[in-house]
């Protein structure tokens, strides 16, 4: 009996053990990016992330006045270059209050699809194209339209169809369904 007793407490610290690990493989895993003040976690979502962040409160009112929650949330993968609340305030004043009106739904939703690229692109695979392109990169968007990217020092940056150029602040915000990338300034087709 003592010895059957030393080898379940034996099973149980072997188990114990295993079980750790496991939690310490999906720690390790889950390795996270600060934005806004909240940890991006990679096996949530763009917008369960999202929302945590304090820095993207504008661009998720957006996202649900435009109905694209479900889209974002949906499996992708995507890549969202993600405007900061500071990117929307150099806007004109008012225009995103008249933007996530009902009557302007689809100018916002044209906004904010043209802020999001099909697939999964890490700023690496990006600053890859843009040295393949001799400096630039053109990458079409959800919404139909290319974007430029390009790179001055140690930054990438996005150029619109408008002329305006935005910074890549924090790259490579892994998500379940896709990756953010968040910028300076909102891009407009």
């Amino acid at each position: 009996m003592n010895t059957r007793l030393k080898i379940t407490a034996f099973g149980i610290a072997i188990l114990s053990f295993a079980f750790s690990g496991t939690a310490a493989a999906q720690q390790m895993k889950e390795k996270t990016v600060m934005v806004g003040g909240a940890p991006m976690y990679p096996s949530k979502n763009i917008i369960e992330n999202a929302v945590n962040s304090k820095d993207h409160k504008t661009l998720v009112a957006a996202v649900k006045a435009a109905g694209l929650v479900e889209t974002l949330q949906g499996a992708g993968p995507f890549t969202v270059f993600a405007p900061t609340d500071a990117a929307f305030a150099k806007l004109p004043k008012g225009t995103v209050d008249n933007l996530v009106k009902p009557e302007n739904k689809a100018m916002l939703t044209k906004i904010l699809t043209y802020h999001v690229l099909p697939g999964r692109y890490s700023a690496k695979q990006i600053w890859a194209e843009v040295k393949a392109g001799n400096g630039k990169a053109m990458m079409k968007t959800v919404e139909g339209e290319d974007l430029t990217f390009w790179a001055k020092g140690k930054n990438l940056y996005i150029r619109d169809s408008k002329g305006n150029d935005a910074k890549v602040t924090i790259a490579d915000v892994n998500q379940s369904n896709g990756v953010i990338h968040v910028i300076d300034t909102v891009l407009m087709p």
